[in-house]
């Protein structure tokens, strides 16, 4: 067993401080650490709320900054990626956890790593990968922090073979409403309840995370233009297993038999072995074939006019990327960042939807509830929504948090534009569809779905709500989103 651990320039990262930094009551100084009201969004840049956001350096901060939190309580917030209101309160003191950065400790033989909450995925892809180690699981930005990851239990392209992020935790330290430090173990009711439980049952201050070994920083990748639905899901289901990542793009402008026509892209890590190929992507990796150097362009524009995402420019958009894709593709080399994360090549792409914003929603059903998903498809394809980020995958088995998002079954995700006419009342009817069916929408993308459906879609809610009120009677850990849905 060898360890390694990551020096920060502001204190000894080899040990964690207790919560009040060993010397009693932290000061008022440190409890306002970098103390501002500032009005705040989710991703999707929609229902702006106002708070005070603290921004604790030092464990002795973050637990001052939870017992300064007043009646509004207080709620934890990474790097804002959330699309919905998950990480605001209204009124209330949001704690911003991405000052609380250290990698504490790697083991490079065992294959873990514990860090502190506000660690990003980048961070830990920059420092893991020339080791030959990368994160068991990652969605589609590696710009989340560790906490966010287990506070929305977050899924990648890979949860049919790995399950979602909280699975490959063996344990965390929670600092929980009482300021008390917990060490939670991996099967705990605790952890299961942390697991997706959207920030609710405490801050999360460290963690440590199961690794999986890789051989290069590049992807072995395949790639699958196919003509509709109905082929899609009949492919996904019949080779599904043989890769350890699959994702498929959707054109929901299309109509006819054409409905749900896809880009079906599926690979694993390539071998060391691959990299002796002539293309120019294996002789460049020769040299250092576990270097990471994801590339950027500049960030989007701040002003984009609000009609830039019309219906006729996205169908143009679907059209054109759809017919580009290789009928069928094999083994081509891809670059970790392009294959996970071809968006954070763009800094604040989400600026695209203009100021009204946009809404993700995300749903899953069962797999026997195929039929659900085809109406869907086809009430969004009826309704021509302009929604160029339409993805599909299959899960597999569901993983134990009473909150957790993902079940066995299909999930779809897309972007919808805010403005769009009459989107409420359409969205709901969906949510309805979707409950009926047996399944769920993901808490860390809403931004509006009505309370009463939520005791359907998740089964271990009143466990959830009477954790909470034992834990946390006073509701120090609360939010826009715990308000909205009486979580």
């Amino acid at each position: 067993m060898s360890a390694q651990h990551l020096r920060s320039p502001r204190r000894d990262a080899t040990t964690a401080p207790p919560a009040d930094g060993g010397h009693g009551r932290p000061t008022e100084r440190e409890a306002a650490a970098g103390s501002a009201h500032r009005l705040l969004t989710g991703w999707g840049g929609t229902a702006p709320t106002g708070a005070r956001v603290l921004r604790p350096g030092t464990r002795a901060q973050a637990a001052a900054a939870v017992r300064a939190c007043g009646a509004r309580g207080s709620i934890a917030r990474g790097l804002g990626r959330a699309y919905g209101d998950a990480a605001q309160n209204a009124g209330g003191t949001v704690v911003d956890t991405t000052a609380l950065d250290r990698v504490l400790a790697i083991d490079a033989v065992g294959g873990t790593v514990t860090c502190e909450a506000g660690v990003s995925l980048h961070r830990l892809m920059t420092v893991l990968l020339p080791l030959g180690w990368f994160v068991p699981v990652t969605p589609g930005t590696r710009y989340v922090t560790v906490g966010g990851a287990i506070g929305a239990d977050i899924h990648g392209k890979n949860h049919h073979v790995s399950g979602s992020f909280t699975r490959h935790v063996r344990g965390l330290e929670l600092l929980t409403a009482d300021g008390e430090v917990r060490t939670v173990p991996r099967g705990s009711e605790l952890f299961d309840a942390t697991a997706g439980g959207m920030g609710l049952t405490g801050l999360v201050l460290s963690a440590t995370v199961d690794l999986l070994p890789v051989e290069t920083s590049l992807m072995s990748v395949d790639t699958e233009r196919l003509p509709d639905l109905d082929s899609l899901l009949a492919t996904l289901t019949a080779t599904d297993d043989r890769y350890r990542y699959s994702v498929a793009w959707i054109d929901l402008l299309a109509r006819g038999t054409a409905a749900g026509r896809a880009v079906l892209t599926r690979g694993d890590h390539a071998p060391a072995a691959a990299l002796e190929g002539k293309g120019r992507t294996a002789r460049a990796a020769r040299r250092e074939p576990l270097a990471f150097r994801p590339g950027q362009l500049p960030p989007a524009p701040r002003a984009v006019p609000g009609g830039l995402l019309r219906g006729a420019t996205v169908g143009a958009f679907n059209r054109l990327y759809y017919h580009k894709a290789p009928r069928r593709r094999t083994d081509e080399l891809q670059r970790l960042s392009a294959f996970f994360h071809p968006l954070d090549g763009l800094p604040h792409w989400n600026r695209v939807y203009g100021r009204a914003g946009f809404v993700q929603w995300q749903c899953v059903v069962p797999e026997d509830a195929d039929d659900a998903l085809r109406r869907v498809v086809r009430l969004l394809s009826r309704r021509s929504c302009p929604s160029f980020l339409a993805v599909l995958k299959r899960f597999g088995a569901g993983d134990p948090g009473w909150l957790s998002f993902p079940a066995r079954g299909w999930t779809l995700a897309l972007d919808i534009p805010a403005s769009l006419p009459g989107l409420g009342d359409f969205l709901d009817l969906l949510d309805e569809e979707v409950a009926v069916a047996g399944g769920r929408l993901y808490l860390a993308k809403d931004a509006r779905m009505r309370p009463e459906l939520l005791r359907a879609m998740y089964p271990r809610l009143d466990d959830f709500r009477a954790l909470r009120a034992r834990l946390d009677p006073r509701g120090v850990f609360t939010s826009d989103l715990a308000r909205r849905l009486a979580l």
